[in-house]
């Protein structure tokens, strides 16, 4: 979806810039072949050069930019990766030129030439295609350009070591563009403009907007979406939240979203439950500012609703099927105490079970049961991966400072939630006393916080038990 979008916003562009460029009255260099064969790819170092040599005033600047902006907004794949392995490789940091400003600085040191020398360090450290990449922000929706444009680069990127650099130098430029400091809160309602409904709608990744009348009651006054946007990118949500006031924290997600439960009156909720969080842009990969907006979403709840007593998510938990299948036969017998175990082995691999709709089944459903809720246990509490759990959610949440509160048996009966998890969802708490506690020392790689409910559930496991993990 994110997809329909980039191309959209290319489409915009191409029409303004070409106005830009045409105003300034330059003779442009153009392409003919969209895949940059043969002698085009000289026409494009060309291109590059113009922009670096920033002959002219400042709209000649702009209008050089905006030419080059133009060219990859015409090409094809092959030659959208010729145009960023080029960039990257001919236009990369000058090495010999660093190691003599860095040679330079240290004879200079406590000399009246150590300010010349440190500018001229510190000028070496910023690569010929960072300065040109810059360029682009002076353009209209050229933040936003950059932003797509990385978002190409990390499809095609795979192990070129020349595209890993780019990357690198593209994810600091936009970290410090796209510092939290420099992002706006606002909250998304029914009467919001139409474009950005519909961007909501679209760019929704947890939980599948299915119609405009799903859309208006998830913006309901018993529901709050928030987003994040950018002073560069004003109509574009960089990451949201969608929260649902109620009473009691929720296990089901079907029940949260249904459109024909009668709406509650927010003032009598006791609850905020973040049900989906969706970061919106592809390019801003690797840039996190999630952790942000939900303490900032639940500083401006509790304001608006001092009843609120409780700060929980209801998760999806999108690695669970797949470390299930990785398992091997043995490890998944250790996992599991003899009479949670002894229900299924007469089925062989119970797993492939899964595959089919097994919840109507009488015998297999409430054997499953006791299972795959530990199973779910041990996953989010004690697997883990560089000492973090191997869930991308838990340890989104568990990094923000939430505790792991609830497993949810049938939480999320969807086909995507019953592909996933096996229809498990789970509940992280943020309990405001304990926030900063928990997140220190899951930083620190201390134990990770969970309700004695979950301890007890993953302590169950044997084989959990006997690593002493829980």
């Amino acid at each position: 979806m994110a997809t329909t979008f980039l191309d959209r916003t290319l489409a915009t562009l191409t029409s303004a810039w070409r106005d830009l460029a045409e105003r300034a009255g330059l003779a442009e260099r153009t392409l003919r072949d969209p895949d940059i064969a043969g002698d085009e790819a000289e026409v494009l170092r060309a291109q590059f050069r113009d922009c670096l040599e920033a002959k002219g005033g400042e709209v000649s600047a702009r209008a050089r930019a905006a030419s080059l902006g133009r060219t990859f907004l015409t090409l094809s794949p092959e030659g959208t990766k010729r145009f960023l392995k080029i960039l990257a490789s001919d236009f990369a940091l000058d090495a010999e030129a660093l190691v003599k400003a860095a040679g330079d600085y240290r004879v200079a040191v406590g000399t009246p030439g150590v300010v010349k020398a440190e500018r001229k360090l510190r000028a070496a450290t910023v690569s010929p295609r960072a300065r040109l990449l810059t360029q682009f922000t002076s353009l209209p929706d050229g933040v936003k350009f950059l932003v797509d444009m990385r978002a190409r680069l990390l499809e095609i990127a795979g192990d070129d070591p020349d595209l890993a650099s780019l990357d690198e130098d593209m994810r600091q430029m936009l970290a410090a563009w796209f510092d939290v400091g420099f992002l706006a809160l606002r909250r998304i309602t029914w009467d919001s403009p139409a474009s950005l409904l519909e961007k909501l709608a679209e760019y929704e990744a947890v939980h599948r907007v299915r119609s405009w009348a799903d859309l208006k009651n998830r913006l309901d006054a018993d529901r709050r979406c928030y987003a994040f946007f950018h002073p560069q990118m004003p109509t574009e949500p960089l990451i949201f939240v969608e929260v649902a006031l109620v009473k009691g924290i929720a296990d089901n997600v079907q029940r949260l979203l249904d459109p024909s439960a009668p709406q509650e009156d927010p003032r009598d909720a006791d609850t905020a439950i973040f049900y989906s969080i969706s970061n919106t842009q592809e390019g801003l990969r690797g840039i996190g500012f999630g952790n942000f907006l939900i303490k900032q979403v639940v500083d401006d709840l509790a304001t608006q609703f001092p009843r609120l007593a409780a700060f929980s998510t209801l998760s999806p938990i999108p690695g669970f099927r797949r470390w299930l299948a990785r398992l091997k036969k043995d490890e998944l017998d250790a996992l599991l105490p003899e009479d949670e175990r002894a229900p299924l082995d007469a089925r062989g691999d119970w797993r492939l079970a899964l595959e089919q709709p097994w919840m109507s089944d009488p015998e297999l459903a409430p054997a499953l049961k006791p299972a795959l809720l530990r199973l779910g246990a041990v996953y989010l509490f004690a697997e883990k991966r560089d000492g973090k759990p191997v869930d991308p959610v838990a340890r989104f949440h568990l990094g923000n400072g939430a505790r792991i509160e609830r497993i949810n048996w049938l939480g999320d009966t969807s086909a995507k939630g019953m592909k996933e998890a096996a229809g498990l969802m789970v509940n992280y708490l943020y309990r405001l006393d304990d926030i900063e506690a928990n997140h220190e020392a899951f930083a620190s790689g201390g134990p990770i916080a969970a309700s004695n409910q979950v301890k007890k559930l993953a302590g169950g496991s044997p084989a959990v038990k006997a690593r002493g993990a829980a």
